[in-house]
C-alpha cells in the first residue's frame, strides 16, 4: 500500500525541494515503492481527475469513509476503475476495502459520467476527459496545453543506424508527415509505465523523421522505449530535439574538418554523446573533452557516456570546472570546436512529464452540499499512521507541481538581478571558449527564453575583445547546416516585459546586425514543432584577421559573484 502514501507523500511535498516532479520521485529518500510506479500512478491519474473527482462526489464515498482523504481516493479510485491489475494491495487491506466496500456504486457513476458525455467507448471517454480539462484553462492555457509534444528519440550511430531501427525497433509503425499526424483519432490510453498495460492500451503507431535533425524521430506522446533492448543496448536515446541543435550546428554534416572538441558544461551527456554519434555517422576520429564542474553530474556523465559505448571517443573530465581550464594546457592544443550550455534559468523548459494541476473530489456530493451548510459541526477524520501526513485539502483544491524539468531555476518570470547574474558567468564561459588558440567554430546554448541569456549574451561577446582580436563573429543563416538552415525561427531584437500592473513594454534594443540575428536560431513552447523554449548560436572564427599576442582572460568586468557552482542547471 505505500505505493499510494508514498505518490500522495511526494504530492504534497513543499515544492522548495526544487527539481522536476520526475526528478523529486528519484531523489525522495522516504519512499518504499518503485519511482516508476509512482510516477506512473500521478502522471495516469492526472488524465481522469475532472472525471474521477465527478464520479467520487456522485458516490459519497468521502463521507461514509474517513480513512479516505480526497488524494488517496483519487489515486485508489483511479486504480478500481481503470487500471489492469487493479488497487495495488493485498485484497484484506483497510483502504482497499474502503473503496472496494462502493464498487457497485462507483462503477454505476463512472458509467453514468461517460454516458453523459456520449461516450460508446472507455477510449473515447478519455479523449473526452482531456479536451474538457484544456478547455477550463483558458484560451492562452489551453493553446499550450493542446500543443503536441512527441517523444523523441535519436538513433545512436555509434551503435546503429535509422534504416536498421526502423526495421527492428519501429517495424509495423506507420510514418506520417506531420507532428499533428502523430496523434489524429487516437483515443487510446498511454502505456503505464512500470505498471502493466491499462485500458485502451492499443495505441497506434506513428513516427515521423524528422526533418531538420539527423537520425532523430518523433513517436506518438506516452510511448515508452526504457524497457526496450534497443533502448538497453544503447542503440537509441530519449533526447529532445531542441537539444539536437548544438551538436549538430556545431559538427554539421561534413566530416572533412580536423581537430578535437570540449562539451564545457556537458552533464548529463546527451550533448556529448549526440557530438560521438555524429563523429560516428561521419566515420571521423576526433576526439571530445567532456567536462562537469560538479563530482556527482560527471558520474551520471560517465555513466551516459558509457552507456551510449562513447568511451573510446569521450574523455570525462571529472570535477573540472570549465572556467579553470587553461586554454594552452597541450591537451587542448587541437580543439577547435566547443559546445557549451551553461547553467540558465530554464525558463523555456516545458512540463511535457509534470501534472500541471491535480483536481481533487470535496468530502460532499451536489445534493449534500445545502444540507452541509445547516451542519454545526464537521465530522472529525482519523487517519492511518502514514495517512496523517496526506492531504486534508478542500473541495475543488488543487495541487500545483513545478514545471521545471531537473532545474530549480526554471521559472517564466525570473527576477531581473538573478537573470543578470546568469547572463555575466554565461558571457564569461563563452569569452572563455574563444580563447583557445586553434578554435573555430562555438556553440552556445541554453533552454532559456529570456534575451538577456540569449541575444544579449552573443551581443555582449561580440563587443569583447577577446572576439575582435581573434576575429570571431556569430555563424550565418547560410553556414549552417541543411537541417538547421531551414529552421524558420530566428533571434529576436526585443521581448515583451512584464510590468507589475499586467501591461508589457518592448524590451531595450541589443546590438545585433539582421544577419546576426538571422544566425541565432530559437524555439518557443507551445508552438506546432513540439518544443520547449530553446536558444543556441554558433560562433565561427575570421581567418583573415589576425591573432593578437594571447594576456589572459580578463573579466572587463563581468560579476564574479555567478560562480559556477551557484548554477547547476542540466543541459539537457
Amino acid at each position: 500500500m505505500s505505493l499510494y502514501y508514498d505518490a500522495v507523500s511526494v504530492l504534497t511535498a513543499s515544492a522548495s525541494t526544487g527539481g522536476s516532479f520526475k526528478s523529486r520521485i528519484y531523489n525522495a529518500r522516504n519512499i518504499k515503492a518503485s519511482p516508476a510506479q509512482i510516477y506512473a500512478l500521478v502522471i495516469e491519474a492526472s488524465k481522469w481527475d475532472i472525471l474521477l473527482k465527478e464520479v467520487i462526489e456522485n458516490a459519497g464515498i468521502l463521507k461514509l469513509e474517513p480513512k479516505l482523504t480526497p488524494l488517496l481516493a483519487l489515486l485508489l479510485v483511479h486504480d478500481h476503475l481503470i487500471a489492469k491489475k487493479g488497487i495495488a494491495a493485498p485484497a484484506n487491506h483497510a483502504l482497499r476495502q474502503a473503496v472496494e466496500r462502493h464498487k457497485a456504486r462507483l462503477r454505476a457513476e463512472f458509467t453514468k459520467a461517460r454516458v453523459r458525455r456520449g461516450c460508446a467507448s472507455v477510449e473515447t471517454l478519455k479523449d473526452t476527459v482531456r479536451k474538457e480539462k484544456i478547455a477550463s484553462l483558458g484560451p492562452q492555457a489551453a493553446a499550450a496545453a493542446a500543443a503536441i509534444y512527441p517523444r523523441w528519440v535519436r538513433v545512436n550511430n555509434i551503435q546503429s543506424t535509422v534504416e536498421q531501427q526502423l526495421a527492428t525497433t519501429f517495424a509495423g509503425y506507420q510514418r506520417v508527415e506531420a507532428l499533428s499526424q502523430l496523434v489524429e483519432d487516437d483515443n487510446d490510453s498511454a502505456q503505464d509505465q512500470g505498471r502493466g498495460p491499462g485500458i485502451g492500451d492499443k495505441r497506434r503507431r506513428r513516427l515521423r523523421l524528422d526533418p531538420h535533425i539527423p537520425d532523430l524521430l518523433a513517436i506518438a506522446p506516452g510511448m515508452d522505449f526504457t524497457s526496450s533492448q534497443a533502448y538497453k543496448n544503447g542503440e537509441i536515446i530519449l533526447q529532445d530535439k531542441a537539444s539536437c541543435f548544438p551538436a549538430y550546428l556545431l559538427l554539421g554534416d561534413d566530416g572533412s574538418w580536423q581537430g578535437n572538441m570540449i562539451d564545457g558544461c556537458a552533464a548529463p551527456g546527451n550533448k556529448t554523446t549526440h557530438m560521438a554519434s555524429l563523429l560516428a555517422r561521419q566515420s571521423a576520429a576526433n576526439r571530445i573533452f567532456s567536462i562537469d564542474a560538479s563530482p556527482a553530474r560527471a558520474k551520471t556523465l560517465q555513466k551516459m557516456v558509457s552507456a551510449a559505448h562513447a568511451n573510446s571517443t569521450v574523455t570525462v573530465l571529472a570535477g573540472q570546472d570549465f572556467l579553470a581550464l587553461d586554454p594552452d594546457d597541450s591537451r587542448f592544443a587541437d580543439v577547435t570546436r566547443l559546445l557549451l550550455d551553461p547553467s540558465c534559468s530554464g525558463s523555456g523548459i516545458i512540463g511535457r512529464d509534470d501534472v500541471p494541476k491535480l483536481v481533487l473530489p470535496g468530502t460532499t456530493t451536489s445534493s449534500d452540499k445545502s444540507k452541509s451548510r445547516n451542519q454545526g459541526k464537521k465530522r472529525k477524520r482519523r487517519h492511518d499512521d502514514e495517512a496523517d501526513n496526506t492531504s486534508n485539502a478542500p473541495a475543488d483544491s488543487t495541487i500545483t507541481l513545478s514545471t521545471s524539468d531537473e532545474n530549480e531555476l526554471a521559472s517564466s518570470h525570473l527576477d531581473p538581478e538573478r537573470l543578470s547574474k546568469l547572463s555575466n558567468l554565461q558571457t564569461r564561459i563563452v569569452e572563455h571558449a574563444l580563447e583557445f588558440p586553434a578554435a573555430t567554430h562555438i556553440t552556445y546554448s541554453t533552454c532559456s527564453i529570456h534575451m538577456t541569456e540569449n541575444e544579449s549574451v552573443v551581443s555582449r561577446v561580440l563587443a569583447s575583445d577577446v572576439a575582435k582580436r581573434r576575429g570571431w563573429r556569430v555563424m550565418r543563416r547560410d553556414e549552417q547546416p541543411a537541417g538547421l538552415r531551414e529552421w524558420r525561427h530566428r533571434g529576436i531584437r526585443t521581448e515583451p516585459v512584464e510590468k507589475d500592473n499586467g501591461s508589457s513594454q518592448p524590451s531595450p534594443s541589443i546590438d545585433l546586425s539582421d544577419q546576426d540575428l538571422e544566425g541565432c536560431l530559437r524555439c518557443w513552447p507551445g508552438d506546432d514543432e513540439g518544443l520547449g523554449g530553446f536558444f543556441v548560436a554558433g560562433f565561427v572564427r575570421d581567418g583573415s584577421v589576425d591573432d593578437w599576442p594571447v594576456t589572459g582572460h580578463e573579466s572587463d568586468g563581468v560579476d564574479e559573484e555567478g560562480d559556477s557552482d551557484s548554477f547547476e542547471g542540466f543541459s539537457d
